[in-house]
């Protein structure tokens, strides 16, 4: 998972929904009111305890060297996972392969990388070297022995971002080429909290660090850095050095990339304070000024110079495909997926002596363990459309194999029904609600509340949209090719312990082990919520997949269109 917590929008049909709700409620005893407890509910579990638990002890064991794409701790978590799949049954996903190979490149930056910022006029004669680490996280994404910048004009270019459906571009009559963009991580209105500013505290995909150097390599710009606080990229430095600092994956590409910046990277906020101030411009004034409209990017007249040496190794990692056929629309799909991969062994900058094992336990042997669970209770159910069971790679070097399988799907696009994502199910125990990362998208929405009122929960948009979740979990690359995805995540009212002491777990993940060594599974965990969420996904995918509707966004929503074109499609 890119980042912990929840985010976006969802609306319609609830045709042959309240048959399947009576289905499911047959099972249980009457479901409480929304919003309570449902302590006397008779709950029915489909998805199995113990083999989840048994699922997520064994890929987050230190026998799976915390399962980096590349590695031998791979080479464990693919044949465990497709000899799951075969346990149950299933038939293989990619023609007569449980495995979709995904191509990637490796770029291993050499630590002794460094930025020095030079001065000019009323700055002339100083400098300021930024060491790779502490100050400055730098790559390239250029398949290529070295890249460097010399003597690269700085411009501040706000948040770097070109939104003509907001009005709103921040290279406005500037000339990149040879310069170097200094960016601002999140939207314009987030600093300001103005509702009219894109979507206000609202994260949209222009406020994500991925879609700045994307941008910024479109202007031509021959450095991109982006300047890192805590508030706006909702993650602390710490996170940028685990998850940038060491080797990148990358996806394959034909030019090796040659299109990106030669440089791109982060520095800390102090630093970007200091880098401002020796142009004789103020931070925290110009974040302001950033997040107005008619801002205008700002030739800073001071010098950037640096490079990177790189390792480049290149391989091929693999998504994991299981097929459980429709017995009426075989033609027609639904999709559960979760990532299999972590972070792999300890990292520059890892903290450290002791554990120097990523065992990514929550993030995300949770969610293959759950869509595990969820294909071995659907198995016998003889479904009408085909499940098809995705387990994708690199998620954590940027939604790699999802974005492949966006671009090669093993089946239509446009004869997916729906997509359901599971990226860590934080055992948190059992809750009152349930949140929907992008609250207000599509019309899954509407009969998850269905379901999720039969265990006497309510559902709940996300608390921090800010942080885009929505964008940061695979899922993302399907709603892309117009896909009606859902993403939930645990709620945020725990049944024993309510809000409170639901924040301070959040806090302590957060802090002690997401992308950390500390993200361990423990059999003390209280999984009882976990298995009501995989319980919620279960009924949707069961009713998706005897289902003849096709889900639809929201209208407003920016995947509506695409969705409206496949089902042309689908029609021809």
């Amino acid at each position: 998972m890119r980042q912990y917590l929840r985010y976006f929008p969802i609306a319609s049909a609830l045709a042959g929904l309240l048959g399947a709700a009576c289905v499911f409620a047959a099972g249980q005893a009457a479901a409480a009111p929304p919003g309570t407890a449902p302590a006397t509910a008779a709950r029915v579990f489909h998805v199995a305890e113990a083999d989840y638990r048994r699922h997520i002890e064994t890929l987050a064991s230190d026998a799976f060297e915390g399962r980096k794409p590349g590695s031998a701790g791979e080479a464990r978590a693919l044949d465990y996972i497709e000899g799951e799949f075969r346990r149950l049954g299933l038939k293989p996903g990619n023609g007569d392969s449980y495995r979709q190979p995904v191509p990637l490149v490796e770029i291993t930056a050499a630590t002794d990388a460094k930025l020095t910022i030079s001065g000019a006029g009323a700055s002339a004669g100083q400098s300021l070297e930024l060491a790779y680490g502490p100050d400055v996280l730098l790559w390239t994404k250029r398949v290529q022995p070295q890249s460097s910048l010399a003597s690269s004009e700085l411009v501040f270019v706000g948040h770097g971002v070109v939104a003509p459906e907001y009005g709103w571009n921040d290279y406005a009559g500037v000339d990149m080429k040879g310069k170097t963009a200094l960016i601002l991580i999140n939207d314009p209105g987030f600093a300001t909290e103005d509702a009219t500013l894109f979507k206000g505290r609202s994260l949209t995909y222009y406020g994500r660090w991925t879609y700045k150097f994307e941008e910024a390599a479109r202007q031509g710009a021959a450095g991109a850095i982006i300047i890192h606080d805590t508030a706006g990229a909702a993650y602390g430095w710490d996170v940028v050095q685990t998850s940038l600092g060491g080797p990148q994956l990358d996806a394959a590409s034909p030019d090796g990339n040659a299109g990106r910046a030669a440089l791109e990277g982060w520095m800390t906020g102090d630093n970007g304070t200091k880098v401002l101030a020796m142009a004789g411009q103020d931070l925290a004034k110009l974040r302001i000024q950033a997040s107005q409209r008619g801002f205008k990017p700002l030739p800073l007249g001071i010098t950037a110079t640096g490079g990177v040496r790189n390792l480049i190794r290149r391989a091929n990692s693999a998504n994991v495909a299981a097929l459980l056929p429709g017995t009426k629309r075989p033609g027609e799909y639904v999709i559960f997926m979760a990532h299999w991969d972590h972070l792999g062994k300890a990292m520059a900058f890892a903290g450290g002596g002791g554990d120097t094992i990523f065992n990514g336990a929550v993030d995300n042997a949770t969610g293959v363990a759950g869509i595990l669970g969820i294909a071995a209770a659907l198995k016998d159910t003889k479904p009408e459309r085909s499940v098809l069971f995705l387990a994708v790679t690199g998620e954590e070097s940027g939604l790699l194999g999802s974005y492949y399988y966006g671009n090669n799907p093993l089946v239509p696009h446009a004869r997916t029904a729906a997509a359901f994502n599971i990226d860590a199910l934080h055992p948190l125990g059992r809750t009152r609600d349930v949140t929907v990362v992008g609250y207000g998208a599509s019309s899954l929405e509407d009969e998850l509340r269905v379901f999720a009122t039969q265990q006497g929960r309510v559902l709940r948009p996300d608390p921090v949209p800010e942080r885009g979740y929505f964008f940061r979990s695979d899922h993302f690359n399907l709603a892309k090719h117009g896909v009606p995805a859902l993403y939930i995540k645990e709620g945020a009212d725990m049944v024993d312990g309510g809000v409170e002491r639901a924040e301070a777990i959040d806090r302590d993940f957060t802090a002690t082990k997401y992308h950390k060594p500390g993200d361990e599974y423990s059999p003390t965990w209280d999984v009882a919520g976990s298995m009501e969420d995989l319980e919620l996904l279960y009924q949707m995918g069961l009713q998706q997949a005897n289902s003849s509707a096709w889900p639809q966004w929201y209208e407003g929503s920016e995947f509506r269109a695409i969705r409206e074109r496949s089902a042309a499609e689908r029609l021809r």
